[in-house]
């Protein structure tokens, strides 16, 4: 399952907001119903993952942290807390909480950004700053594509 795209969207006054089409076509084609959403670690956006996804990730998190030491319980205990599950409509839109719109500064526009097998979601100012000038977006690219995917 892959997301891709860079789509507009605005949230209602309940803080409801339709998936893109582009995006609910990947998710039925894969079988998902069901989404979770949080805060990303290091930007000020959220994360829309769809179900199987999370549950992955959450079993790759468990396997690593050891039950009985405190500080990884911690660190797993808040990375879980701060997540919430979300369900389609039948009109293709769910809802953000008040304290997720918060987080990631969303008023009323958002944008959908489509990352491999995540959906980011940013307030549509906010995405300016997420995207490199050209130049520096060409050389970075390139020196991702040189890496050996092996080390």
């Amino acid at each position: 399952m892959r997301f891709f795209g860079n789509i507009e969207a605005k949230t209602d006054a309940k803080g409801r907001v339709f998936l893109p089409a582009t995006f609910r076509k990947v998710l039925q084609a894969s079988g998902e119903e069901s989404l979770v959403v949080r805060t990303d670690l290091s930007e000020q956006c959220l994360v829309l993952y769809p179900e199987s996804v999370w549950n992955k990730r959450m079993d790759e998190m468990f396997a690593r942290a050891e039950d009985f030491d405190d500080d990884e319980r911690l660190v797993v205990r808040q990375y879980v807390a701060q997540a919430e599950m979300v369900t389609l409509d039948g009109n293709g839109r769910f809802l953000l909480s008040k304290r997720l719109l918060q987080a990631a500064g969303i008023n009323q526009c958002v944008r959908f950004l489509g990352m491999n097998d995540t959906i980011e979601i940013w307030a549509t100012e906010r995405t300016e700053q997420t995207f490199l000038p050209k130049d520096e977006f060409k050389a970075r690219i390139k020196a991702i594509m040189k890496k050996n995917p092996d080390q």
